[in-house]
């Protein structure tokens, strides 16, 4: 069950040892035929929706599934192939649009999918992969559309906060992650987009495919990432998540059940404004690059759990995984690592495949540190409990935030508790694997700071492993009659209600502390008086009764309309910045004295973007918020939005042209920064000193002579 391509690409891979269509392709259509009608129902056309659809089946699925089968040994099912051949489709095209685009030949990426299908079909040797003979199992219906149904919830709830809503009014991130496609339409190596001369020390990859989607296809990048883009990515990850539970746990009800603690089961909130949050899988849209590090990392967990370490399939996605996310190729080494230590430790003898992945992965994440981000840390450092200092103060002791860090895996007990349970099942190198990964999410997410709390997302890509872990964990543990296991999770979500209205009066910190204090004395008093009597299980049950309310209320607050953002875009501004597009050349520089979001507050939210995102030009001061310069400075400040710019010369220099035009003013920034545009609001006075060729009812774009 994947989104995917056309019906008679997947009927042929399908048909393997005389099998046709299977039962699971009921859910897959109806998943496919809700996406359809929302995307339609947001405004993309049926050209670009029938063309996407294509391409990512012929262009991504049809040979990465081809090459999953030939270098990874192919699933245990048709859903399993699919999926993973979709996150090797997406590597492979990667890999091929770099060279291409630095040759200043985008479309020759095709060249890639076409000589694979050719070679499978022409090579005798490669012909048995069509057949996928190492299917085995289908996906039962009763496990296909609850996995088709949390699909259906990620289409629903995209609609409701990005499809649907106009894009003036979109998430804030959204034009910045239109300008790095943007970037990677036209520049190879890229470049901060937004304040040129600043370099990219980011995880772009994930540009890098939908600009290589934009030229294949011709779909505006806009829509792509807006609309169409990464919704694939999610679905496959989805089933990824629970082959890789079922393959851990035994059974597909395992591999449903992993999911469903992933995608629904949330750390209490008791409360409001203070979350020891285990971190949501729900960034689809907002976090392009989690979203496909997430797939890929999947797929990479596949290989590794797998009877037989297959390394030329590693050494296609490990490249592309570390371009992706970075956060991802760590959590591998340190899970890896734990695997090969305890291992020897065991076996008492050299742990050969642990150590050689770990060594793999070792080896790309030097390149892509060293290569990739130029050794730059985009503002992460080493701080203990920066995630709790906003419940404290900035200068609250060390040794006070360790009370609320406490607090926090507490709360994330009460989701993955149940790895407790695993007892010698621990030992096993897949599962602990498992641990190992979750528990460098977890410690990254205490040890680590950034400005933009960015240290969550080792949390967040950590969440499916130390899920499925917690889901093995339950199964491994003494059982609990259904009737008291449902009267534990009821006990629990009762406290948790009750607690979260009582009122405790001290200051914020204890504020914050005592609800999650009396719950957790309530769980070791639960333990004390079951000990006997299987206590394990009937504890976690309770613990993750403590988080069935809050899970309640976020997955309900997913699907329900949210109140309606303001429209920090001015109305003409896009087709602005389409008419610059269609009349400047990629290499162009514009300039803008539109730096600040909301520019009547007393602080700089320095967020705007869109002037790069609609232009796909480089501009020589828009939004510095996320360059290196600005977030490496970011200590010291209440918030990185209140940084300034680092080069205040060059803002001054800008910002003059716009504010006090004159000849010289102008004539400063096209000899000495090479701008040859300007684009700003409406500015009559620079008509004089510059030649404007286009202005609408809230935007003017002007021509340096």
């Amino acid at each position: 069950m994947t989104l995917a391509p056309p019906a008679s690409t997947l009927v042929r891979l399908s048909m393997s040892r005389g099998r046709g269509l299977g039962s699971g392709w009921a859910p897959a259509a109806a998943v496919c035929a809700l996406a359809a009608v929302a995307f339609l129902w947001c405004g993309v056309s049926w050209r670009d929706l029938a063309v996407f659809a294509a391409y990512a089946g012929l262009g991504l699925v049809l040979p990465g599934t081809l090459l999953w089968r030939a270098l990874a040994g192919g699933g245990r099912s048709m859903a399993e192939d699919l999926a993973a051949g979709l996150a090797m489709g997406y590597a492979v095209e990667v890999l091929a649009y770099l060279p291409a685009r630095a040759a200043g030949r985008p479309l020759l990426v095709l060249i890639v999918p076409v000589a694979v299908v050719a070679a499978f079909a022409c090579v005798p040797r490669l012909r048995r992969h069509w057949r996928g003979t190492a299917l085995t199992e289908r996906v039962p219906p009763w496990c296909a559309w609850p996995l088709a149904g949390i699909v259906a919830f990620l289409i629903v709830w995209s609609a409701l906060h990005l499809y649907g809503v106009p894009v003036r009014a979109a998430y804030v991130d959204m034009p910045y992650h239109l300008a790095l496609v943007g970037e990677l339409r036209h520049h190879m190596p890229p470049a901060l987009p937004v304040v040129l001369g600043e370099p990219l020390p980011y995880h772009w990859f994930v540009y890098a495919e939908l600009a290589a989607t934009s030229w294949v296809t011709g779909i505006e990048p806009l829509t792509l990432v807006y609309r169409l883009g990464t919704l694939p990515m999610a679905a496959a990850t989805v089933v990824l998540v629970a082959v890789l539970g079922r393959r851990l746990g035994g059974s597909w009800g395992a591999g449903l059940a992993a999911a469903g603690v992933t995608y629904f089961l949330f750390s209490p909130e008791l409360v409001p404004g203070v979350v020891f949050s285990s971190r949501s899988m729900f960034t689809v849209w907002a976090s392009p690059t989690q979203t496909f590090g997430a797939l890929l990392c999947a797929a990479v967990m596949i290989l590794l759990v797998a009877p037989r370490m297959r390394w030329a399939a590693l050494v296609v996605l490990l490249p592309v995984l570390g371009g992706a996310k970075a956060t991802y190729l760590p959590l591998l080494l340190a899970g890896l690592a734990l695997v090969a230590a305890v291992r020897w430790a065991v076996e008492r003898r050299v742990p050969w495949r642990w150590l050689g992945a770990a060594g793999l992965v070792l080896g790309f994440l030097v390149f892509a540190h060293t290569v990739l981000y130029g050794g730059a840390a985009q503002g992460t450092v080493l701080d203990p409990f920066a995630t709790m200092r906003a419940l404290g103060g900035p200068r609250t002791p060390v040794a006070v935030l360790a009370v609320p860090a406490v607090v926090h895996l507490f709360c994330l007990a009460c989701v993955w508790g149940g790895a407790a349970g695993l007892g010698r099942r621990a030992l096993e190198p897949p599962l602990l694997l498992m641990l190992g990964v979750g528990a460098a999410g977890i410690g990254a997410a205490m040890l680590l700071g950034h400005p933009a709390q960015s240290q969550l997302y080792f949390l967040e890509g950590a969440r499916p492993y130390l899920s499925i872990a917690a889901v093995c964990g339950i199964l491994a543990a003494r059982p609990v009659p259904w009737a008291r296991a449902a009267g534990m999770a009821g006990l629990g979500a009762a406290g948790a209600l009750l607690v979260s209205v009582v009122e405790f009066g001290a200051g914020r910190l204890a504020r914050a502390v005592l609800p999650y204090a009396v719950l957790a004395a309530a769980a070791v008093l639960a333990w004390w008086l079951l000990r006997r009597r299987g206590p394990l299980l009937a504890v976690v049950v309770l613990l993750i009764g403590y988080a069935l309310p809050t899970s309640v209320r976020v997955t309900a607050a997913h699907v329900t309309p949210g109140e309606r953002r303001p429209r920090s875009i001015p109305k003409g501004a896009l087709e602005a910045g389409r008419w610059l597009r269609a009349h400047s050349s990629p290499g162009d520089v514009v300039a803008t004295d539109l730096h600040c979001l909301r520019p009547r507050r007393q602080v700089c939210d320095s967020r705007h973007f869109h002037v790069s995102a609609f232009t796909e030009r480089r501009v020589l001061v828009e939004g510095w918020a996320y360059a290196e310069s600005t977030l490496s400075r970011a200590a010291g400040h209440p918030s990185y939005l209140a940084v300034p710019y680092a080069d205040q010369g060059r803002l001054a220099a800008n910002d003059a042209a716009f504010s006090t035009p004159t000849a010289e003013n102008v004539r400063r920034l096209a000899e000495t920064y090479g701008v040859r545009w300007l684009f700003t609001g409406i500015r009559p006075e620079l008509d004089r000193h510059a030649r404007l060729r286009f202005r609408n009812a809230t935007t003017s774009v002007y021509q340096l002579r």
